[in-house]
């Protein structure tokens, strides 16, 4: 069983920087691709940032390519979620998620994904 706990959300002005953090248990990260989703107020859930078993690719959603880096540290069972310029529309609990499925192309999809942290709250104040 893999255990995933989101760290780093707060609020921050629009313009701003919040980096968040997911520690990972249970598996290791060479097993996994990892992913990061956020879902706004009265919206579903959307794919953010994803990154391979290897941490050679990435894939970001087209509202945050660009502005957001995903990264990861193998020894410290880490996932990372830089996010720069941050806008009010950045606002949402953001989850990070893993799936151990190999697959040709890095899952984008939430139903794809078969570990999920509880969340995080960013709030970015305009």
């Amino acid at each position: 069983q893999v255990q995933l706990v989101e760290s780093g959300g707060g609020l921050v002005q629009a313009g701003g920087s919040l980096r968040l953090s997911c520690a990972v248990s249970g598996r290791s990260l060479l097993t996994l691709v990892m992913g990061w989703f956020r879902q706004a107020p009265g919206k579903e859930r959307e794919f953010v940032a994803g990154i391979t078993r290897s941490g050679s690719a990435t894939a970001y959603g087209d509202s945050v390519k660009g502005r957001f880096t995903i990264s990861r540290d193998i020894a410290k069972m880490t996932v990372s979620l830089q996010m720069n310029s941050l806008k009010s529309e950045d606002t949402a609990v953001y989850y990070c998620a893993a799936d151990r499925t190999v697959r040709a192309v890095l899952a984008r999809e939430e139903n794809e994904y078969d570990f999920w942290g509880r969340g995080t709250h960013v709030t970015v104040s305009s």
